[in-house]
């Protein structure tokens, strides 16, 4: 089976029928998702051609694990947010998780200000420290030099360009905004 990324040209609109994992755009057919490229044939018909990814559906964040999520709100005492990515392996389902005040920073806990670490729509780098229970959500920490917001937009909708460890700045408007800002892993 052939490899393929997301925004992969896999054949003609012509040749094939889309499946899961695709989509057409001006008469072919692109990849939509990281996987394998998997051509059904059937007699008569256009082969379907899918992107079907092998790893197990039924993955689940664990105490310890590395995760990516998305900000989804935020108020004094902590930041909700759901959980997209375990490691570099894409969830099947997204899972909610909360990362506390006391959790955002390993020291000067007592000074954090949650609007000033995150913001709504920004992806993090946290760490799943507790597994919580039915009725709330995984407990996340950022509390570590490598752990924070990956990727924020600006008001002006660019992408924010990390310049310390607490502030990100627009390059449009050159807006500066804080943020508990990851440690790049070079």
């Amino acid at each position: 089976m052939k490899q393929c990324v997301p925004g992969d040209k896999l054949c003609s609109g012509n040749d094939c029928t889309p499946g899961t994992g695709v989509y057409l755009r001006e008469g072919y057919i692109y990849a939509s998702r990281t996987g394998y490229v998997h051509r059904k044939e059937e007699e008569g018909v256009f082969p379907v051609i899918s992107v079907v990814n092998p790893v197990d559906a039924r993955v689940l964040p664990h105490v310890g694990a590395t995760v990516i999520c998305k900000v989804t709100s935020l108020n004094a005492r902590f930041a909700k947010v759901h959980i997209l990515y375990l490691g570099s392996t894409m969830l099947t389902h997204c899972f909610r998780g909360i990362i506390r005040k006391e959790d955002v920073r390993a020291t000067e806990k007592d000074k954090v200000v949650m609007y000033k670490s995150f913001r709504g729509g920004d992806l993090v780098l946290a760490k799943v420290i507790s597994l919580g229970d039915v009725q709330s959500n995984y407990l996340l920490t950022t509390a570590e030099n490598n752990l924070g917001v990956l990727l924020a937009y600006s008001e002006a909708g660019a992408q924010m360009v990390p310049i310390s460890w607490t502030e990100m700045q627009c390059p449009l408007t050159r807006a500066k905004e804080f943020r508990k800002v990851a440690r790049a892993q070079l």
